[in-house]
This record gives C-alpha cells, sequence and structure tokens, in this order.
C-alpha cells in the first residue's frame, strides 16, 4: 500500500486570495472600518443654531442677569457717584505793542495768537491758581477739574471748572480769569486779557453719564450669561441622546432598548 505523502497546511497571509475550488481565485478589496471617536476628544465648533437652541434652554440666565447688572450700575451710579456741574468762561488775549500807532492789525492778531497758548498755560499755573484760591474763599483747588481751550487761528481761549457744587464751579472760572490778566500783565508782553464771557452759575449737571454706565452694565451682563451657558455646556460631559452617541462614537445608531418597568 503506497502512502502519499503529506503536504503540509500552511495558512494563507493576511489578505492574500483565497483559492476555491473551481479556478480562478476571488481578491476582496481591503474594507476599512470605521474606528469610534474618543470620547475625550474635543468638541466640533458650536454652530449658530446651536448657541440659540442652548440660549433659549437658559433664558432665565440670559434675561436675568444682564437685568440684575443694570439694576446695581443705577443704584451705584445715584448711592455712590456724586452730580458734577460745569461752569465755562471766554476771554480774550490782546497783545501790547511798543508803538501802537505804527503798528499794523495783522501783526497784533499774530502776536495775539502766539501769546494765546501762553495765557492757555499760565491759567494752570501754581501762581493764577493759588491767587483765585484766595478770590474765591477756598484753600486750594484740588478738588475742580480745571480745563483750557485755545485753538491757533483765534484769539479766545475757553476755560471750564467742573466741581461738585455749581456756585463755587462758577466763582472759581470767574476768579481764575481775574487772576491770569494780572499775572500775563505782569510777566509777559499781553496789554490784557479781557473777560468775553463770564461763567454763570450751571443749573443742571454735566455728569455723570448714568444712561451710559447702565447700557455698558447691560451688555457686560449680556456677555456674561452668554459666556457662563456656552461653558456649561462644555463642562456638561453626559451623553443625553442618539445625536451625542453617534458623534462621540462615530457609527449610527441601529436600534433602541426601551425601559421595561413593571416586571417583564
Amino acid at each position: 500500500m503506497r502512502v502519499s505523502p503529506c503536504r503540509s497546511k500552511r495558512s494563507a497571509p493576511s489578505g492574500a486570495p483565497v483559492p476555491r475550488p473551481g479556478g480562478a481565485s476571488q481578491h476582496r478589496p481591503y474594507q476599512k472600518q470605521a474606528q469610534p471617536r474618543p470620547i475625550l476628544a474635543g468638541r466640533l465648533p458650536m454652530t449658530l443654531l446651536e448657541l440659540i437652541t442652548l440660549l433659549r434652554k437658559h433664558l432665565k440666565l440670559v434675561v436675568t442677569l444682564p437685568v440684575v447688572c443694570a439694576i446695581v450700575m443705577a443704584l451705584a451710579s445715584v448711592i455712590v457717584m456724586r452730580d458734577s456741574y460745569t461752569a465755562t468762561g471766554d476771554m480774550y488775549v490782546l497783545a501790547g505793542t511798543a508803538d501802537s500807532t505804527g503798528s499794523a492789525l495783522s501783526s497784533e492778531l499774530s502776536a495775539s495768537q502766539m501769546l494765546s497758548n501762553d495765557v492757555a498755560t499760565l491759567l494752570t499755573s501754581s501762581r493764577v491758581e493759588d491767587d483765585a484760591a484766595r478770590q474765591a474763599g477756598l484753600e486750594d483747588l484740588d478738588d475742580f477739574d480745571i480745563e483750557v481751550s485755545s485753538e491757533t487761528t483765534t484769539r479766545l481761549i475757553s476755560l471750564s471748572v467742573t466741581g461738585s457744587d455749581p456756585v463755587e464751579c462758577a466763582n472759581v472760572a470767574n476768579a481764575l480769569m481775574s487772576s491770569v490778566s494780572a499775572v500775563a500783565q505782569e510777566v509777559m508782553s499781553v496789554e490784557s486779557v479781557n473777560v468775553v464771557d463770564e461763567a454763570e452759575v450751571p443749573t443742571a449737571p454735566s455728569g455723570p453719564n448714568r444712561m451710559l454706565y447702565i447700557a455698558v452694565a447691560l451688555m457686560a451682563g449680556l456677555f456674561a450669561a452668554v459666556a457662563i451657558v456656552v461653558l456649561l455646556d462644555i463642562l456638561d460631559t453626559r451623553i443625553r441622546g442618539e445625536h451625542d452617541v453617534e458623534e462621540l462614537l462615530g457609527v449610527p445608531v441601529i436600534g433602541r432598548i426601551p425601559v421595561m418597568k413593571g416586571g417583564m
């Protein structure tokens, strides 16, 4: 009896075609399987529709926080912030000349324009402020905000004094204009600094702009509410439905198992 030699069976390499009886072998193309997404992977960018839906879900917070911020700012602006008043006055600078009969009007105008900036700077000097404080019956002018403006194309100087007392603001402005005239004639070649418009007592406060503060607080509260809602959504890693499962695992949901209550 003959024994046919045994042929060793070797496993075909992975991916190699497997011969089938009856002829040619059939090769199946390699199909890449969908890999599940890692659960800790970053989320896709939030769309505008998703943001609107999220804000509607937390509508109470989105509405309440801006209103509370606006109310708090309104109370703070009334209780903490004091009303401020501004008194304004105008002066005219006239330059002195060596020979008034032979000087032209154009040269006088040019000299006055150049001296206007010097007089404007002189208004905020310590000597003028000290003299004005004594005339107004005050120790100093630290509680007042003094602003001086002078254009290069005019000889007019505008003075503004802002403080908490309207009467004192007007008195300080008039005292400054009176004092700077005497000091300018003494230390500068200025014929006179004439007062065009005396400062009057303001009847209405010039600040603070409470409506602007309330509007800013309202917008800040709205932005804070949106930021809180988005942050809460980012920190919430719970799976709430089929959409979350498909997004995290990368595979479609093919069935659902309902929860049975009350036995089999």
